[in-house]
């Protein structure tokens, strides 16, 4: 992941609600995923694995999150042990062919939780964190981020 996108993560977790960090989750999970087709088709094996094992992490978090008092958490384990075994299946081959799958459940998940994500009202997760401005300064070929909130000088951890 290079450093601009990591940072438009950073960004997008500290002001994120509870469904947004499911989405970004999924995202990421995606992400590997064809991070790691694009390995393979470049003939790069050992980043085609780190991809893949990056994506199995997420996705153990995944399982790891779920709340067995709905329903539903059955189902979506079903559909992650699935996937994961497909990860474990393109390891062993070091063939992608596996994920071929994978991806588009992982999309039809994640458009389920957008389309719920306006009845979200719970807020930001993370607290104490600074408020991001887009719009304020221009780079060279793009927008740039600034925070700025002068009343807060006691963000981070409080000792």
């Amino acid at each position: 992941m290079d450093q601009k996108l990591l940072q438009e993560y950073t960004a997008r977790i500290s002001q994120a609600s509870k469904v947004d960090l499911v989405i970004i989750t999924y995202e990421l999970i995606i992400s590997k995923l064809e991070e790691a087709v694009e390995n393979y088709q470049d003939g790069d094996m050992d980043l085609f694995v780190s991809s893949l094992k990056k994506a199995q992490q997420f996705l153990a978090h995944k399982i790891g999150s779920l709340n067995f008092e709905y329903k539903i958490s059955y189902d979506l384990l079903s559909l992650y042990l699935y996937i994961n075994d497909n990860i474990n299946r393109s390891i062993f081959k070091l063939d992608p062919k596996a994920l071929k799958n994978s991806i588009p459940i992982l999309i039809k998940i994640k458009s389920g939780f957008e389309g719920i994500k306006d009845e979200d009202k719970s807020g930001s997760v993370m607290k104490n964190t600074q408020t991001i401005y887009a719009g304020l300064t221009y780079g060279k070929n793009s927008l740039n981020e600034l925070s700025v909130d002068p009343d807060n000088r006691n963000r981070g951890y409080t000792i």
